[in-house]
């Protein structure tokens, strides 16, 4: 398929750039995937459209402060070092690293941090992804914690402050190691859990910590020559078991995010079991793609030509989700990770 069959025109006014003073409080575009009917509703009321015996699935990843600002020693050049992930199990200061702008980095050079330590470029991998190594910063995560900045994405044209630090976190987040929040699992409060669970919607938990698998564009002129980036996962024993209960009793598996899709269809096995465990996934879910675990896809909106979109048109059929993304567009709604949501049912 040609990657530009998933394009459309988002402007710059419809994109969120902070989110709502309520978690809840944020507009809900409901689509039917079988007859293609539009309803619009809010997060609020998410527990009207769930049924008694349905399954929640949620992410539980925590985004880390992944975004580092360097120097050049030598020229004063500014760059920014956004960590991906450790490189390697037993060094906890070799990362995967994006270094941008990557034209600035020649050899291996060793950058300054702000405040204190470095950032020494080991190897380039291609495409301004490199491996470095912290140095002079103590222990890791605590000088992340410290001076690392919360990594928003870039079509969020402002500096993260103190609020993002809680606001860029779902209430689920317990495992540190995404660096874009999983957006679908934002918008829950407590008093919405409290009402889903009075009406009989069971929850269970996965983890897949978000990497470049996620967020990366595609480049290419047809899916086919896209490659996805490996993305760690995780279905405990536990959530792998509500899925096969659920399914026994003909309840419908409800997934908050598109992370939460790629982790139990990477571990569905054939016969409609799950595979619980640690595990890495490259699965790019496209048109055609048979759905295995999940019935019900709880999302935001996502940016053209992006994996997601393609993850969601699979779900739903691609014209039925253009469409209902130029009826939101039309009505106003605010798209992308700090932006409105969309049930598809």
């Amino acid at each position: 398929m040609k990657t530009d069959l998933f394009d459309y025109h988002l402007p710059a006014a419809n994109i969120a750039q902070r989110p709502l003073e309520k978690r809840d409080a944020s507009r809900m575009l409901v689509l039917d995937r079988e007859t293609g009917r539009l309803e619009h509703s809010r997060v609020r009321d998410l527990a009207q459209w769930l049924l008694p015996g349905d399954l929640m699935v949620v992410n539980q990843t925590k985004v880390f402060p992944a975004r580092l600002h360097a120097v050049k020693p030598e020229t004063g050049a500014r760059l920014e070092v956004f960590l991906l992930r450790p490189a390697s199990e037993d060094s906890p200061r070799e990362w995967e690293a994006l270094v941008s702008p990557a034209k600035r980095v020649k050899g291996r050079p060793v950058l300054k941090l702000e405040g204190r330590g470095e950032v020494a470029v080991l190897e380039a991998l291609g495409e301004g992804h490199f491996i470095v190594r912290l140095d002079c910063v103590g222990n890791v995560r605590k000088f992340l914690a410290r001076k690392g900045h919360v990594p928003l994405p870039p079509y969020i044209k402002r500096k993260d402050d103190g609020a993002d630090r809680e606001r860029y976190q779902t209430l689920f987040a317990k495992k540190e190691g995404s660096v874009a929040a999983p957006t679908a699992g934002l918008h829950f409060t407590k008093p919405l859990l409290a009402e889903l669970k009075k009406r009989g919607v069971r929850r269970a938990e996965i983890t897949l910590h978000v990497g470049l698998g996620t967020f990366l564009p595609v480049s290419s002129e047809e899916l086919e020559g896209h490659v996805m980036h490996p993305e760690r996962f995780e279905v405990p024993p536990a959530a792998a078991a509500a899925v096969i209960r659920t399914r026994k009793r003909h309840g419908r598996v409800v997934a908050v995010g598109t992370t939460v899709v790629r982790a139990l269809e990477s571990a569905s096995l054939p016969d409609g079991t799950l595979r619980p465990g640690p595990d890495e996934t490259r699965l790019f879910i496209s048109p055609g793609y048979p759905f295995k675990a999940v019935d019900v896809l709880f999302t935001n909106f996502h940016q053209p030509r992006s994996t997601l979109l393609m993850l969601v048109c699979a779900f739903a059929g691609r014209e039925r989700v253009l469409a209902a993304y130029e009826e939101a567009l039309r009505e106003g709604y605010r798209f992308l990770s700090y932006g409105d949501a969309m049930l598809i049912l």
